[in-house]
């Protein structure tokens, strides 16, 4: 008995050190703020306000990646945004519908309807969903409403050293229509995966999910 607890001591005190290790180089884990109705919604169905994350800073974040980066304002708040334009793309966002260079993105059917808080009203919103593949990435996208309100428009060629970022909920949206482009040096972190949402380890539905 007394061998194999000695054996669990060591292999925790590995584990921890490599996530120490981790911590302190190519990963990190952060709480996404509650209590800020337009970054919460803009999340959702991919996030929610609350969630205990992780983040990869190991290699610059990818087209299609969820990406954590602070705004480009005198404030320079965090948010999360969705990467889909680098230098010289045309983003083109009409009608709630999402153009890149021209090409809109694949789409690989519905997934479940998820309701979220209409950050303006404060009134829950049940909104459908569908799976949308962008640079190769398969991720959850908030559609639009078929009647009512629409995000503004925006197009734009990316300029030099910035990227675009789009919310993964295109009917309330917080990006980069509202901040604009970002400084391609300050993005440097990839959402990749959700350890727990503000509910607790007994949520079950959303723990220990990988992030696309």
């Amino acid at each position: 008995m007394a061998k194999f607890l000695r054996v669990v001591a060591w292999t925790l005190a590995i584990a921890a050190i490599f996530v120490g290790l981790g911590r302190l180089t190519v990963i990190r884990w952060w709480q996404i703020p509650v209590g800020d109705p337009y970054l919460e919604a803009s999340l959702a169905p991919t996030l929610r306000g609350g969630d205990w994350i992780i983040l990869w800073r190991g290699t610059a974040p990818a087209a299609g990646s969820l990406v954590l980066c602070p705004e480009p304002t005198p404030e320079h708040r965090l948010t999360i945004g969705r990467l889909i334009g680098e230098r010289g793309d045309h983003v083109a966002l009409i009608n709630a519908g999402l153009t890149i260079n021209g090409r809109r993105p694949d789409t690989e059917g519905g997934c479940d309807r998820f309701t979220t808080r209409d950050p303006a009203s404060h009134q829950d919103v049940e909104q459908p969903c569908r799976m949308e593949i962008v640079a190769g990435s398969t991720h959850l996208r908030g559609e639009p409403l078929s009647e009512g309100a629409r995000p503004a428009d925006a197009q734009l060629d990316v300029p030099e050293g910035h990227v675009f970022l789009v919310s993964d909920n295109r009917l309330f949206p917080w990006d980069s229509r509202d901040y604009g482009p970002v400084p391609r040096e300050s993005c440097h972190e990839t959402v990749i995966y959700r350890l727990v949402s503000k509910g607790g380890f007994f949520d079950v539905p959303n723990r220990l999910t990988l992030i696309r």
